[in-house]
Parts: structure tokens; C-alpha cells; sequence
């Protein structure tokens, strides 16, 4: 039997790398409205909700909830399978989870802001949403947030690439390079290590250029500030460069010399990958007290340096663009490691065996809460979000109890 599986929501494009691959199940994808940078680095064959009104969403997922076994989650898809009283599984990357939003004044270590500012009540429903999951999924470093609020949590370090994004690449300039080029496409914030990597370039003693994604953080006050001031502050061998859309993006890994990563965090994200899968070696900050482990085995994490200190940067930098040699060792190493950890049939088979499991213990997509408990919820987020007062009382008064 064919396990159908229903996500809501997709950060990164995760889950549609997985879908590709899964040989047990077949997951049906909704992810919410593009806007801003969604519009780059979606996927562009999702199924997408209508608009952005909760009750919208929650309406389309009763609607079709009947056709699915399973529910899978990310981002504010767990809020729309709370609502909709689904039995599912929750996937974190980052933020959701490192400063979560049923936390007061949560917040991430680089930023003196709180990511979210909500009051007791919303607070309340996204702790609800959070424990209603029948598991918490999440890779390295995000598992060490995840651990501290689940006692029903996995952690997955394989991180699967769409190896057919690779196959046909277009190149995207025939101009020949003027000097050694860095692609850095991630964008330009704190949590990303751009402050580092600008007060590295200063210590760097060879002439190279680096092209940025003009990509800023636009969250909170604090974070669209700092990221502003990063790009009015651009370090002399920066340019800025246009979003790029994902499907264009390993053409640009292909033509440039070497990709720099994230340098904050400690731990490698999908940039660092991809640009490695197209042959390129990759900067980014390693923190070896991240464990990651495949099959019971621990492995070591490759990339350099494993400092974020600027000038360790610096000489990173400086090494890579004049030695050929030392490009040739740190690739091949940073290979080795990203096929494996990014081979995408393993990382199929171990969601098919999380789906079978789940439906062997919760039977099926529906969750069976009561009529009165379900429209609680709803009550509950409306209330806590001060939205659609008028449709309150339509909502609740007169109720049915269950038979």
C-alpha cells in the first residue's frame, strides 16, 4: 500500500526534494502564497493555498484531508494541521524552533530582539500546535533547540539534494572572470555571519571579488536594520548581484570559483551542498560540538574553518584563491562528505519507514478530536490574533455536541 502523504508547507524546498524520491509513499504538497523572496526560491510546481487567511487554509485542508493518511509540517503548516485536527508530523529547520513562538520574548543568541512579541493567549495555541505533533523531526544543529522542548523528538542529519537540478545547467556568462570569484548567495543578516564575513575581508591580503545576492533580512526592526546597514556598508570586493530563482542557481555555482557558507551558526546549510554537489569548494564555519550522525556512525564535518574568528577567516580566504592545491584537497574532502550525507534515496527510504511507523501507531490522518474541542482552537486563534470578531459567534454559537 502507498502511504499519502499530505505536507503543509515546505522551507527550502525539503520536502519536494523528498517527494521525488520516496518509493512507499507519495506526498501531495501545499505551501502558502508566494510573496517577496518566495517568488525566488520556491519551487515552481507547488500547489498553492489561495491567500492568506487561516480559516481559508484550514477550509481547503477538511476539504481534501479525506484523500491523505498522513500529515507532514513545516513552518506555520503546523498551525493550519493543529486547526484542521490532523495527526502529524513536524519538520524543523532553524528559526522555528530556535526561538519558537510559544516562548515569551523568544529570540535568537545574535539578535538583542525578540523574533516574536505575542501575548499569553497566542503563545499559548503555538504551544498547543507544537505538542499536538505526533513527532518532531529535525537535523544537527536545530535538533539541540528541539530537544529542549520534546520529549518525542528524531533527529535526521541527511540533508537530500535534487540531484536532477544538476543534470542541465546553463552557463551563465561566457565572459571570462577578471579575478577569483566567490558566489555567496544566502542572505545578508547576522544570523548568516555577513557582519564576520565583512570584518574578515578587511584582514584578506589577496585580490578576489565576491558576489552577493542583494538579498536582506526584512523580520523584526532590529534584524532589517543591521541587514541594511551590512549592504550600505559593502567591504570593496563585494558586488551585488540580482535574486537569482532557485532553478538558475547552480549556474552560478558552476561558474564561480569557490562559495562562501554561513559563518555564524557553526553548522552547514542547503549552500553549501548544492555548491559542493557543482564542484566548487565551499567557506563555512564548522562548530565541532554538533554531532552528526548517519546509521549510528558519526561523521566529521569537513568544511573550514572551525573558527569564526575574522582573521581565521581571512586566511581561509586568502589560501583557497592562491593555492590550486589546497582547493583540490578541501573540495575532495567536502565531497566525500556531502554524498554522503545528501544522498537522497537514503534519506526517501528513512521517511518512507517514519511514515509506516506513524500509520501503523495513529492509523490515519484524522485525529478524531471532538466538534467542541476543534472549534475551541479556532475560537482560541482568533481570539489570540484579534482577527475576524464578527465571525466568532457565527462560529461557535450554536454548536452541535457529538453523537
Amino acid at each position: 500500500m502507498v502511504i499519502k502523504v499530505l505536507a503543509i508547507g515546505d522551507i527550502g524546498n525539503y520536502l519536494v526534494t523528498i517527494s521525488k524520491y520516496v518509493k512507499k509513499s507519495k506526498i501531495h504538497i501545499i505551501n502558502f502564497v508566494k510573496d517577496g523572496t518566495g517568488k525566488f526560491t520556491y519551487d515552481e510546481n507547488y500547489e498553492l493555498f489561495e491567500n492568506y487567511k487561516v480559516i481559508d487554509q484550514v477550509k481547503k485542508i477538511n476539504e481534501i484531508k479525506k484523500n491523505y493518511d498522513l500529515a507532514l509540517v513545516m513552518g506555520t503548516g503546523e498551525r493550519i494541521a493543529y486547526l484542521a485536527d490532523l495527526n502529524y508530523i513536524s519538520y524543523y529547520v532553524g528559526r522555528d524552533i530556535d526561538a519558537p513562538r510559544f516562548i515569551k520574548n523568544s529570540k535568537e543568541p545574535w539578535y538583542k530582539e525578540p523574533l516574536h512579541k505575542l501575548n499569553f493567549l497566542e503563545r499559548r495555541f503555538y504551544k498547543k500546535t507544537f505538542d499536538f505533533a505526533i513527532t518532531h523531526v529535525a537535523p544537527t544543529w536545530v535538533f539541540e533547540h528541539l530537544r529542549k522542548y520534546s520529549s518525542k523528538c528524531i533527529k535526521m542529519d541527511r540533508r537530500p539534494i535534487d540531484l536532477t537540478l544538476f543534470e542541465k545547467v546553463s552557463t551563465v556568462s561566457s565572459k571570462k572572470k577578471e579575478k577569483f570569484t566567490f558566489f555567496c548567495p544566502q542572505r545578508m543578516s547576522i544570523s548568516k555571519g555577513t557582519d564576520i564575513l565583512w570584518k574578515a575581508l578587511r584582514y584578506c591580503k589577496t585580490d578576489f571579488k565576491i558576489l552577493q545576492v542583494d538579498w536582506r533580512d526584512t523580520g523584526t526592526d532590529e534584524e532589517n536594520k543591521t541587514s541594511l546597514r551590512l549592504r550600505e556598508n559593502l567591504p570593496p570586493q563585494v558586488k551585488l548581484i540580482p535574486m537569482i530563482k532557485r532553478k538558475d542557481m547552480p549556474s552560478y555555482y558552476y561558474w564561480a570559483d569557490a562559495v562562501i557558507g554561513n559563518l555564524r551558526i557553526g553548522s552547514f546549510e542547503y549552500v553549501e551542498l548544492e555548491a559542493v554537489i557543482c564542484k566548487k569548494p565551499v567557506i563555512s564555519f564548522t562548530d565541532k560540538s554538533f554531532k552528526i550522525i548517519l546509521e549510528g556512525i558519526e561523521l566529521q564535518s569537513p568544511f573550514l574553518p572551525e573558527s569564526n574568528d575574522p582573521k581565521i577567516i581571512a586566511k581561509i580566504i586568502d589560501k583557497i584563491v592562491l593555492s590550486e592545491d589546497f582547493r583540490e584537497t578541501l573540495y575532495q574532502q567536502e565531497y566525500e562528505f556531502v554524498k554522503e550525507i545528501t544522498d537522497p534515496i537514503k534519506a526517501a527510504e528513512w521517511w518512507d519507514s517514519l511514515f509506516e511507523e506513524s500509520i501503523r501507531k495513529f492509523g490515519s490522518i484524522n485525529r478524531k478530536s471532538s466538534t467542541i474541542s476543534v472549534k475551541f482552537r479556532m475560537l482560541l486563534f482568533l481570539i489570540a490574533n484579534r482577527l475576524y470578531y464578527k465571525k466568532i459567534k457565527k462560529l461557535i454559537i450554536p454548536y452541535k455536541h457529538d453523537k
